[in-house]
């Protein structure tokens, strides 16, 4: 039996991905090293219990990951060749339907070895020409200009968030591209998952391997900085009326394990400050009371510019993207924890979980839009949802994912539901349209594709483009609306 669901007659339907997990090309056209393509692919025993974040740790690891001393494969390098294949892959998803297409633009393709020099001419040629194919296909596009993909070079200069330097280098990209590009972007958004890039960032420039709550600690002043640097490229961004920038936060969406009142008051601390302390800043501009507590607490100090307030009063976000993929449980005595997204999260005994032990929640979104509906009143667009899983082509050259087909589908309803509450959701990219190198654990046997890529892990294979049995199903999906 069907269900027809409502949605917006202009609600943008599509999928999204990261410079660094498509495109390959990793030394062509003038391209440079990122620091996701520093780190290798590690074979994976016990995915439920696997750590994401298998981060190099100082400058000399690096150093060795460019000679490749010890023969590893390094798979963000390769991707799924998007840099070569991006007509015939913008093809597939217009064919699916989709009216947009969230990408982000590689830093180390524009600007390949630092900030002084004028940028790469090949690289703006190359965005300009997917952007192009884009608009030929009719497809909006939605950039992020930070996808987690540091340049290499600022090793090489030891720099970090905190050195001028490097913040200067940051905004002359973002408005280079903005300038460069506005006329085919209309969404934009500064960096993805701001809530985990800075915790990333610290954790890779570390000389030291400390605990995650020491590098969360030692990220707020990184995070700072980016808050700042945000609100700086939608000062920019004024100048161009058809542009609007967002912000983008991974959901850390979680329910107290039960009714105690001391697990519902863990359960509002954790997500103060998991979830909400990043839109809190980000729309209103001002650091909350609870996130000033907590810095004391913990004797952590902002280190602020003078002019930093006023810049991040007067310049908010102007819509939320977050992205959705799991929910989890807080009980203030710890209890069993499982993997969410680059975060830990406790087990919900109600929710089923994939192979790397993220739990299924479609409900949870519903609730999640609601509480930032409710919350905040700008509007919301779910930049990425998706399900990762061990896939591989059947005799027929398909994947027969009827998992995937109903997983988003109840995402699909609950994202309806929330719309007949009356929360304003304006578009839904999935991760991802296509398989792409995973982000965290850096293979590609986790599939979360509409599309299949005929890659291994370690990039045998002929990298053609399959159709699994959820490409038509959702293509059916966006003509019929049932499920």
């Amino acid at each position: 039996m069907t269900k027809k669901l409502e949605f917006p007659q202009n609600f943008l339907w599509g999928g999204a991905t990261a410079a660094n997990q498509i495109e390959g090309a990793y030394n062509v056209d003038g391209k440079t090293l990122s620091l996701m393509e520093m780190i290798p692919f590690r074979e994976i025993s016990d995915r439920k219990n696997h750590s994401s974040g298998a981060h190099l740790t100082n400058k000399q690891t690096f150093a060795d990951s460019i000679e490749n001393k010890a023969g590893l494969h390094f798979p963000k390098r390769f991707g799924i060749d998007f840099y070569h294949r991006y007509k015939e892959d913008i093809a597939l998803f217009k064919e699916a339907g989709m009216k947009i297409f969230r990408m982000s633009i590689a830093w180390t393709r524009i600007f390949p070895n630092g900030s002084n020099e004028e940028p790469n001419k090949a690289g703006l040629e190359f965005y300009r020409n997917v952007f192009k194919e884009c608009k030929k296909q009719g497809l909006e596009v939605m950039v992020t200009i930070n996808h987690f993909d540091l340049p290499y070079w600022i090793i090489e200069k030891n720099l970090n968030w905190k050195d001028n330097e490097l913040q200067n280098s940051y905004l002359k990209f973002a408005f280079l591209v903005i300038d460069e590009f506005n006329e085919y972007v209309k969404y934009w958004l500064p960096f993805n998952e701001i809530n985990l890039g800075a915790v990333i960032t610290t954790s890779l420039l570390s000389e030291n391997k400390n605990s995650m709550l020491q590098n969360v600690l030692a990220s707020y002043n990184d995070l700072h900085v980016q808050f700042v640097l945000q609100a700086k490229v939608i000062q920019y961004a004024k100048k161009y009326k058809d542009i609007k920038v967002g912000c983008m936060v991974a959901d850390s969406t979680s329910y107290p394990i039960d009714c105690n009142p001391e697990n519902v008051m863990e359960n509002l601390k954790m997500e103060q400050m998991k979830k909400f302390f990043y839109y809190d800043v980000m729309v209103n501009g001002e650091y909350p009371g609870y996130a000033l507590r907590m810095f004391k607490e913990y004797g952590i100090k902002i280190n602020k510019n003078p002019e930093d307030d006023k810049i991040l009063k007067e310049n908010p976000i102007q819509f939320i993207t977050f992205s959705y993929y799991m929910s989890g449980t807080t009980s203030k005595s710890g209890g069993e924890l499982t993997e969410a997204n680059g975060l830990k999260a406790g087990k919900n005994p109600f929710l089923k979980a994939t192979e790397w032990g993220w739990q299924i929640d479609p409900i949870g979104l519903r609730y999640t839009l609601n509480q930032l509906w409710d919350r905040y009143h700008l509007p919301l667009f779910i930049s990425e949802n998706g399900i990762g899983v061990l896939e591989k082509l059947d005799a027929n050259n398909t994947v027969e994912d009827n998992y995937r087909i109903d997983y988003l589908g109840k995402h699909f309803e609950q994202i309806s539901e929330a719309i007949k509450d009356g929360v304003d959701v304006f578009g839904y990219t999935m991760w991802t349209p296509i398989d792409v190198v995973s982000a965290s654990t850096n293979e590609m046997s986790k599939r979360y594709g509409l599309i299949f890529v005929d890659y291994d892990d370690y990039h045998n294979g002929t990298g053609n483009r399959f159709k699994k049995k959820s490409y038509n199903w959702f293509k059916n999906f966006l003509k019929t609306k049932e499920i």
